[in-house]
């Protein structure tokens, strides 16, 4: 399998280090709210790597963390008035929830920062100890980028600007700040007021771990100082990816990540997902719509990881006809195996083409697209060979994560006159682009208990699966 890495900007054959085992390390969610639909994203690709890795017949190792203490987690537990622990744990809960309704496969290991605070102040230590990082007066510990001649290197930051100098008198006390921000990284932040009770005790008095440390710290425990595959957001290529590197070359030396995988953002409707524009969808918002999490995963995987993904309502609804196709197209080719189930497996004959797309740079939908051409090129056969097509299409789908739908009982349906009435104003709105309105009127429906389908020249109404 080959796959592109930012750190070279080529695309890189993945292979096991230690030639048994590909050990991989994701950034995990900062658990202060509902991960939404661009964070899944994420974690669903991320899904896909490594079951493809699986079904090529590689072992795996996947850690991904979990962030309990950060700058949000602890605003956000003290405006609920809850306890940091009691407040993460349940967003935590609720974060394996949808990763299971989406499919996702649990990682082998899944550490905390919390649970792991021992750890970040010994590898503070080192850094002390070795030059790279220094107190400050009140407390706090930063990490010195002058100290470390590689800083950029993973982000590409121009180095006739970057004068690391300067960073002697500039630090980021913050977890998270500007992407143009060239400054010395907080390591350990001293104790302040607004932390109420969260604090723990260091060499350099009571405070806690910079949002940066943490993954340093739990790679180092779980992966050591050379791994296979590192991944996350583009948007964590810097500063936090860029920090991680120097944090780890220098407090553990090796060469940290082999390779970098980093996902491209989501788009909703074509433009920025944000609370404030009222798109930023949940699991749980398009489940009131009528929306399933395997057709939200479909659509999550249709467009390549290192592209804009367009996430629409209609795309949704996309998503669901093509399940269904690809569901009466697995139907008719079992009915064509006449029993047959003895087969060897290793040949995916007319799915060839799916594979190759995922063994290329991951490409989800070459994949798909190459799914439907299997089914096509399907079509007339029969018995052993029919069983053979039906066991490679079947490992393509679990390499994606998909499951597809179970064929339904059509059952005549009436539909209320108020309901008609309602559902043709939502598509005359939708006709005229009046995108607020027709919203209003969706909702309306799916409060009524009806889910409406759009097609290119109509739509249908289903009553909302209980």
């Amino acid at each position: 399998m080959r796959l592109f890495d930012t750190l070279t900007r080529t695309d890189r054959e993945l292979r096991p280090i230690d030639g048994d085992t590909f050990r991989f390390y994701c950034c995990g969610p900062t658990v202060y709210g509902p991960a939404h639909i661009g964070n899944f994203r994420t974690f669903v690709l991320q899904d896909v790597l490594r079951r493809t890795l699986e079904t090529g017949g590689t072992r795996t190792l996947h850690v991904r963390n979990i962030t309990d203490v950060d700058d949000k987690t602890i605003r956000d537990s003290q405006k609920a008035g809850k306890s940091l622990t009691d407040f993460t744990t349940g967003w935590t809960e609720i974060f394996h929830g949808d990763c299971e309704k989406l499919a996702c496969l649990p990682p082998h290991i899944e550490p905390g920062a919390v649970e792991h605070i021992p750890q970040q102040i010994a590898m503070i230590e080192k850094l002390i100890e070795k030059g790279n990082a220094y107190a400050s007066d009140d407390g706090s510990v930063y990490f010195k980028i002058s100290s470390f001649p590689n800083y950029g290197k993973l982000s590409r930051l121009d180095t006739r600007e970057l004068d690391l100098g300067k960073t002697q008198n500039a630090r980021a006390n913050s977890d998270e700040y500007e992407k143009d921000s060239l400054s010395d990284f907080v390591l350990w932040k001293s104790r302040r007021a607004e932390d109420g009770e969260n604090f723990w005790e260091s060499p350099w008095g009571e405070g806690r771990p910079g949002w940066h440390l943490e993954c340093s710290a739990m790679i180092q425990e779980y992966l050591g100082d050379t791994f296979d595959l590192h991944s996350g957001g583009v948007d964590l290529v810097f500063p936090h990816h860029e920090n991680e590197i120097a944090q780890s070359e220098c407090a553990c030396g090796g060469h940290f990540a082999a390779h970098w995988f980093h996902i491209t953002h989501l788009l909703v409707d074509g433009g920025k997902m944000s609370k404030s524009l009222g798109n930023l969808y949940t699991l749980e918002d398009l489940a009131k719509l009528g929306f399933s999490p395997m057709e939200v995963r479909y659509v999550l995987i249709g467009a390549h990881y290192r592209k804009p993904l367009n996430f629409t309502l209609d795309s949704l609804t996309g998503a669901r006809e093509a399940l269904a196709k690809l569901a009466k197209g697995a139907r008719a080719l079992a009915a064509k195996t006449g029993g047959e189930t003895r087969f060897d497996t290793v040949d995916f004959g007319p799915f060839q083409s799916a594979w190759d797309s995922l063994e290329n740079d991951l490409n989800t939908p070459g994949a798909l697209g190459g799914i439907f051409t299997g089914l096509r090129q399907s079509a007339n056969l029969t018995g052993g060979e029919a069983a053979k097509a039906l066991a490679a299409m079947n490992r393509i789908l679990r390499a994606l994560g998909l499951t597809l739908p179970e064929e339904a009982e059509q059952e005549a349906v009436e539909i209320p006159a108020a309901i008609r009435t309602l559902a043709d104003e939502r598509w005359q709105a939708r006709t005229e682009k009046n995108w607020a309105k027709s919203d209003e009127l969706r909702a309306r429906l799916t409060a009524e208990g009806w889910t409406v389908l759009d097609g290119k020249d109509g739509y249908s109404l289903e009553p909302a699966a209980r």
